[in-house]
């Protein structure tokens, strides 16, 4: 994990204090997990969920299990639960933001990571581009149409599958659907997504 990445999330849980329990999806047993922030030194308990395992690793354990069906933990059972580069793998991924959603308690930070997509940001150039003599022709004006139309987004990294980028709107529509104090950061280029709510109280998850 990039370092401006994990400390993002460290600013995120900088703002809460957990003392109770915390679930990390994909965690990996080493000091990029997110189970090893600063921020979660008070935590009870950490657990994290991966396909592979399980492991131990300083002052959490984690357990082998998909996290489209989290048979393992009760509904409410966790304070916060993070994940980052992990949902752009998971080839049902909307199974399992529900199960994120039905194992934190009401009151609970839910924060996610992942590559997402957004414009070049290059309209500032195009006006000076188009000045130019070369991109008055009909094929340079098609290129340029396509630069200042396209998106950029992170690279193809298959962990083993890689299927998906997010857009913002699919983390406030999607992910967060139903959650309270919902923000979104865009961090580095090409963009990670990191999304961050608060489950709201009485809130159902549909199964």
């Amino acid at each position: 994990m990039h370092p401006k990445i994990f400390q993002e999330f460290e600013k995120i849980f900088a703002t809460r204090e957990i003392t109770g329990s915390v679930l990390e999806i994909g965690a990996v047993p080493s000091d990029g997990s997110l189970l090893c922030m600063k921020s979660l030194r008070n935590a009870r308990e950490k657990i994290g969920i991966n396909l592979d395992g399980p492991f131990e690793f300083k002052d959490f354990r984690i357990i082998k299990g998909n996290a489209n069906r989290m048979n393992c933990f009760e509904d409410n059972s966790f304070d916060a639960v993070i994940s980052n580069a992990t949902l752009e793998h998971d080839k049902y991924f909307w199974l399992s933001i529900e199960e994120i959603k039905r194992v934190t308690r009401p009151g609970g930070l839910i924060v996610i990571g992942v590559p997402g997509f957004r414009p070049l940001g290059a309209e500032k150039i195009r006006d000076a581009i188009k000045r130019i003599r070369l991109f008055r022709k009909p094929r340079s004006s098609s290129l340029m149409h396509a630069l200042f139309t396209a998106t950029i987004t992170f690279r193809v990294h298959a962990a083993p599958g890689d299927y998906y980028r997010f857009s913002p709107q699919a983390l406030l529509e999607v992910f967060f659907e139903g959650m309270s104090d919902v923000e979104l950061r865009s961090v580095m280029v090409p963009p990670i997504i990191i999304g961050s709510g608060i489950k709201i109280s009485g809130a159902s998850v549909r199964q």
